[in-house]
């Protein structure tokens, strides 16, 4: 079974940004789950999901999507066994101060946190790359495709 990554999002204003997640994990040839839930509107719906794949043996890592009061990041880190990065929606509300509600956690609960959706699919995929050697594999062809391009680039502007 290919890995999985489980993105969950507060409301459905984050699909697009979730979707660029998915699909760049995708390329990585890992599978996703989409799901909507909020800590604060409606915590035991996002605890009985985080509980259903908490019990899927496969190798997984969260990702989640959530503005403003950042909430879901931090309690979906606190009741899982498995990495969770959370990858905040750009936000021009409050001068962006908002991204400070993924950044501050308490102790014991640790979210990477991802800005850009297409680096969290691949920070899930170098974590999951660590279980399943396609997927290392991918993320290393990805890596010299990027470094490629630089290449290419620099010798087009000489």
């Amino acid at each position: 079974m290919k890995p999985l990554v489980v993105i969950l999002m507060g409301s459905k204003a984050d699909l697009e940004h979730c979707k660029k997640i998915s699909e760049a994990c995708k390329g990585f040839g890992l599978d996703t789950a989409l799901h909507i839930a909020s800590a604060h509107k409606t915590a035991e719906h996002a605890l009985a999901i985080l509980k259903r794949y908490e019990a899927d043996a496969r190798a997984k890592v969260y990702i989640t999507v959530a503005g403003r009061s950042n909430a879901l990041s931090g309690f979906t880190d606190g009741v899982v066994s498995a990495p969770v990065i959370a990858c905040p929606p750009a936000s021009e509300a409050f001068g962006g101060v908002d991204i400070f509600s993924s950044l501050r956690m308490p102790s014991g609960i640790a979210p990477a946190v991802v800005l850009e959706p297409v680096n969290a699919a691949l920070l899930a995929a170098k974590i999951l790359g660590l279980v399943d050697s396609s997927v290392q594999e991918n993320v290393r062809l990805s890596q010299k495709r990027a470094a490629e391009k630089i290449i290419e680039d620099d010798g087009s502007v000489q």
